[in-house]
């Protein structure tokens, strides 16, 4: 595990309890010889020390982790289940994971091993590692360690593979970019089935050393808190979260003892941005990344840190500016194009589909973001856009409309439908569905989609409208939805 996690380290404390590194590694431990020699383990991943252990415990074993969003419906869930090929389910003993499931681990009925093993000192390039011993050689680097599910723009969620290596390349750029060190306590509530709350938030103080500090939930109060209570110095969120700090004064203040904020997952409005400044004395550090790249861009500690921009790469991170037409784009901070993303440890593509990761990448190897950036000439980079009006990113979730508009016309009542973000002062932005439909109502639409996709992937507005739009070849022109609308 030592090209993982660090040697030594702080505590982990998730929603209220608190598990010392040791126990956390040797509870760990015993989940690795539970599941030695699957090809594939999903986690229920709620908010516990219980997800903690078995996404560790999996590490340890060498077997790929599928964190499993815990409030996904049905669809989603034997979707992820079914596509990883996951043989086993790690999940808090009594855990209703729905019909169909494979087996359950219950971590909680895993007894601590008596000692902790110590982690190995040598990668070794066998594809199917025993549980992590003393001195027992570990999964190669470039071993697949996390199949993390993110949904596209059409279809269903396609799972991203990512190596140990990528994850351990990654953390180590983020911990020199932010002076990350074991002295510093992280703290977050973030959810643990991504690489925002589960790669940075969980496996990041792990590897670094440093203590965490899980709040259960990222609510204002929480923050101010721990700020105060635990001596929280590092501190992650998504826009939402930092908004809803910057209306919360008494919270902001006592963030002022605080050493690093840091927003991601989405753009920090720049009102907040400036709130956030003038009530907590902090200007947050934004970065950029995806669930195929990581991070990849980012604003440093001991550096500037502008309003409506991410940064600047990440090191052994390379971008570029492409038209449409793949011609190179000036950085003249001014030009917008496809942002493309190189890396020395890339993704190692999605899961069951080569046509789709074939196709995410140029012929010269450089990934295809299909976010839209300026870059200026002094390396700054700034998100202005997408390439695609089908990626919502709305309170830190990115949310496919075409896993929406399937679960959409799923329903009997359902004739046409269409999805798109729409903005929104908390979320950034909101998913809407503009619907064509017989002897149905707004709110069992919307009822209708959270009780089949995870509750955040549910419209919050549902326009009920005669047509949609469609160009000459019958494809709806989502530009022109809003005029369906007063």
């Amino acid at each position: 595990m030592r090209d993982l996690l660090g040697e030594t380290g702080g505590a982990v404390r998730i929603a209220g309890r608190e598990l010392p590194r040791e126990e956390l590694l040797g509870r760990a431990s015993a989940v690795a010889a539970e599941i030695a020699g699957a090809g594939a383990v999903a986690v229920h991943a709620t908010a516990s020390a219980e997800t903690a252990v078995a996404v560790v415990g999996g590490l340890m074993a060498g077997v790929p982790v599928v964190p499993l969003p815990p409030d996904s419906g049905p669809d989603e869930r034997a979707h992820i289940l079914k596509d990883s090929g996951a043989a086993l389910l790690l999940a808090a003993r009594g855990t209703d994971a729905g019909d169909g499931t494979p087996p359950l681990v219950p971590i909680d009925d895993l007894p601590a091993p008596a000692s902790t093993p110590t982690p190995a000192s040598t990668p070794a390039s066998a594809s199917t590692p025993a549980p992590a011993a003393a001195g027992a050689a570990g999964p190669a680097s470039d071993a697949t360690a996390l199949i993390l599910y993110t949904s596209g723009t059409t279809g269903a969620p396609k799972g991203v593979m990512i190596s140990r290596a990528a994850i351990a390349a990654a953390l180590d750029s983020l911990a020199e970019a932010w002076a990350w060190t074991p002295d510093d306590v992280l703290v977050h509530g973030l959810p643990l089935f991504h690489v925002h709350g589960l790669v940075l938030g969980v496996l990041g103080p792990l590897r670094v050393g440093s203590r965490l500090v899980h709040t259960g939930r990222p609510k204002p109060e929480a923050y101010a808190a721990a700020a105060v209570e635990d001596g929280g110095s590092l501190f992650f969120g998504v826009p939402t979260v930092w908004s809803r700090l910057a209306a919360d004064p008494a919270s902001a203040e006592a963030m002022r003892s605080a050493r690093l904020l840091v927003s991601g997952s989405a753009p920090l409005p720049v009102p907040a941005f400036e709130r956030l400044e003038a009530l907590t004395g902090h200007r947050p550090v934004e970065r950029y990344g995806m669930t195929e790249t990581l991070i990849t861009v980012s604003a440093r500690a001991d550096g500037e840190r502008r309003p409506g921009y991410v940064g600047l790469p990440l090191p052994g991170i390379e971008t570029r500016l492409a038209a449409e037409n793949g011609d190179p784009v000036p950085h003249d901070g001014e030009t917008p194009g496809e942002l493309h993303v190189r890396a020395r440890h890339p993704f190692k593509g999605y899961l069951n589909r080569p046509e789709a990761t074939a196709k995410s990448f140029t012929p010269d190897g450089w990934f295809r973001t299909g976010d839209i950036a300026t870059i200026g000439p002094d390396g700054w980079h700034r998100i202005v856009g997408r390439a695609s009006t089908d990626l919502i990113k709305s309170g830190g979730y990115r949310i496919g409309a075409g896993e929406v508009e399937n679960a959409l016309l799923a329903h009997p009542a359902v004739r046409e439908a269409a999805v798109a973000g729409t903005p929104h002062d908390d979320l950034g932005e909101q998913v809407t569905a503009y619907i064509v439909a017989d002897g149905v109502t707004e709110r069992q639409l919307i009822d209708f989609v959270a009780g089949r996709l995870s509750v955040h992937k549910r419209p919050r507005v549902v326009h009920l409208v005669d047509a949609l739009p469609r160009n000459a070849m019958g494809k709806v022109v989502k530009t022109r939805l809003g005029e369906l609308t007063p």
